[in-house]
């Protein structure tokens, strides 16, 4: 039977987030409120975890699962060849609506679907979500949705999707809005815009100049 706990009240958050935590030790799917939409997570490192929260979605392999972190200073044990111009994103961007897709360590053990050896990696700007990620290191999250219908902007509309494939909702209240993340490719020598979010290629173009948009 799934938990939901109110992080609006001091009391119910303390005890959502120390439950959130349990859960995600345990390899179970925590759903929890982000800067742009609710997101469903688990631990990174689980690769049954995160073979979970794919079928929780009705996702397959070929679409990886993105990963939170608490802070910038994770990055240094989770990714590799991380250029000048990447961390300048960082410094401009983070925490805030945007991911990198970056090399991930080789020797890093985990199993986040067909991701040909990168991450996408983001530190959300939201309170609940950054002490969550402080307390269990970096989750897999994704959008707290089924495959193919909107992105939930509360946890109403994410419990209705999820049910019990969830262990604990915290719920935040409703999310700033629903437009998901700008999606930037760091692993070449002029970064990639993927996908155009919540920050536009103009703003990150004051960060990098020649940023290139794909098709």
């Amino acid at each position: 039977m799934a938990r939901r706990y109110d992080t609006n009240d001091a009391t119910d958050r303390t005890t959502g987030l120390r439950e959130a935590a349990s859960a995600v030790r345990r390899g179970e799917l925590v759903v929890l409120p982000t800067d742009t939409v609710y997101g469903i997570g688990a631990d990174a490192f689980s690769s049954e975890a995160v073979a979970d929260l794919l079928d929780a979605k009705g996702r397959g392999r070929n679409m990886p699962t993105p990963v939170l972190i608490g802070s910038p200073n994770t990055l240094h044990g989770l990714v590799t060849d991380f250029s000048e111009l990447a961390w300048e994103l960082v410094d401009a961007f983070w925490p805030g609506a945007l991911t990198l897709v970056a090399k991930h360590q080789p020797s890093l053990q985990w199993d986040l679907g067909d991701t040909r050896g990168t991450v996408a990696v983001r530190m959300p700007l939201h309170p609940v979500a950054i002490e969550l990620l402080t307390e269990v290191g970096p989750m897999a999250v994704s959008s707290a949705n089924l495959t193919g219908h909107p992105a939930p902007e509360d946890c109403d509309a994410a419990q209705q999707m999820l049910g019990d494939s969830v262990s604990v909702y915290l719920d935040g209240g409703p999310t700033p809005g629903n437009v998901p993340s700008s999606i930037v490719d760091v692993t070449r020598e002029v970064p990639l815009l993927l996908r155009a979010g919540a920050i536009s290629a103009e703003e990150l173009r004051k960060v990098v100049p020649d940023l290139e948009v794909a098709n």
